[in-house]
């Protein structure tokens, strides 16, 4: 189970949530699309703290690539600057800015504080399996749909104490539906992206199997809590099952496990892929 957080965790926390915030709207003010992802994500819509409330390692964002010449210039009038060594090592998938660490707290105190540094990743998610996300960023004000926030926790190949906290706060706190609701999660959409790739098919009910296994050594849930998980759970593995399969699906459903069916992931993208790079020391 997760550590207890203090109370200067639980402030630093919320201060990278506001600061998500903050960058986004000044984003959408100059017409720039950026939305937050990751176990932020979950945070921002939770109600519940005592079931979402975990460490977070960063600020995570997902842009449009075709605006990636104009981010840079938005971070900088909000006191960042950009570490090209993240866009140069990425091919342009990916960037990252940073500012001055201002924490006093020493409790805080980490190689770069998680809100000192924000990654920007453009178009799509891709850890072992990748998810496009570029017609789907409006679908919520400040992140991403909670479908695809579900989706980017399920679709791992080992899923950690972090992607089960937040799938639990998920399943239990959202509305499963079949449309694409403000803060709800829509399972025929989850159901299309499975349909459309084995392997993809295969981790998502993976990562299913496995949350039912956590979810039944959690003591913390109250009764209610646990059946409403339970319950989506079955729900959503049913409408991943029911959903029409392509020809080309069935042909690689009979190779299996047999050929490779996600992508080698060393190190997770997002939350969970590091430190930042160290920017190079200025010659000033």
């Amino acid at each position: 189970m997760a550590t207890e957080p203090t109370q200067g965790m639980l402030a630093a926390r919320q201060d990278m949530i506001e600061e998500a915030r903050r960058i986004i709207d000044a984003a959408r003010s100059r017409g720039i699309v950026l939305r937050l992802f990751g176990g932020l994500a979950v945070r921002a819509h939770c109600e519940l703290l005592y079931v979402c409330e975990r460490d977070y390692s960063d600020i995570d964002l997902i842009g449009l690539r075709k605006q990636s010449r104009d981010i840079p210039g938005l971070f900088a009038e909000l006191g960042f600057k950009e570490n090209i060594h993240v866009r140069m090592a990425t091919g342009n998938q990916q960037l990252q800015f940073y500012k001055k660490c201002d924490h006093p707290d020493a409790e805080l105190h980490f190689f770069i504080h998680p809100d000192d540094h924000v990654d920007v990743f453009l178009d799509r998610f891709h850890m072992d399996h990748e998810v496009p996300l570029e017609q789907r960023l409006e679908i919520e004000d400040y992140t991403i749909s909670l479908s695809d926030v579900l989706l980017t926790k399920l679709q791992a190949f080992r899923m950690d104490e972090k992607d089960e906290r937040d799938v639990i706060s998920l399943l239990g706190q959202s509305p499963l539906g079949e449309t694409d609701d403000r803060g709800a999660l829509n399972a025929a959409y989850i159901a299309r992206l499975c349909a459309g790739e084995w392997g993809l098919y295969h981790d998502v009910l993976a990562g299913i199997g496995h949350t039912r296994e956590v979810l039944a050594g959690r003591d913390d849930l109250d009764a209610g809590m646990a059946q409403r998980v339970a319950a989506a759970l079955d729900r959503l593995e049913a409408a991943i099952e029911a959903e029409p399969k392509s020809t080309k699906w069935k042909l690689r459903a009979k190779v299996g496990t047999r050929k490779q069916w996600h992508d080698l992931v060393e190190e997770q993208e997002g939350e969970d892929h590091g430190p930042p790079i160290p920017p190079p020391e200025s010659s000033a």
